[in-house]
């Protein structure tokens, strides 16, 4: 009896944050999101866009949405959803394919025109490599932002 009372309470405990586990951004939302990072860098500086984008109630962290920022060099300036990779060189990353994804996305920020970057990546929400697409823009002549989203299976 006491078993099922516990897994009742646990149950009754996760069920709210059950939606926002499932939910799965589109890109009209990672559009937005960057949009609103970009704006974010403009409006208070680097550093203080990076805090914002790793604080969970600062508006940047959406169930597996997030931002990152990169500068020209390929360092990773601020990872909301992991921070470990902060201040790391990832010019020679590549996904789980070989592609160096991260060079393809200083080139579209470079280009002046956002664009869709493909690759395989880790989800934070299911901790699975899944196919997913970042929407890359450029802040300050020397940022390239993006926020990703996985792609449906």
């Amino acid at each position: 009896m006491k078993r099922y009372v516990i897994a009742g309470l646990t149950a009754a405990l996760l069920a709210p944050a059950l939606p926002v586990l499932a939910q799965t951004a589109t890109k009209a939302d990672a559009i937005a999101l960057v949009d609103k990072a970009v704006a974010n860098i403009q409006k208070k500086g680097i550093e203080q866009a990076c805090k914002d984008f790793a604080d969970p109630k600062g508006g940047f962290m959406q169930g597996d949405l997030y931002v990152f920022v990169q500068d020209g060099q390929m360092m990773m300036v601020c990872h909301a959803a992991t921070p470990k990779m902060n201040g790391k060189d990832m010019s020679q990353l590549k996904d789980a394919n070989g592609k160096k994804f991260v060079q393809e996305m200083r080139d579209v920020a470079q280009s002046k025109k956002p664009g869709w970057v493909d690759y395989v990546w880790v989800n934070p929400v299911t901790k699975a490599l899944e196919d997913k697409t970042s929407y890359i823009r450029q802040a300050e002549d020397k940022y390239t932002v993006g926020a990703g989203i996985y792609k449906p299976k």
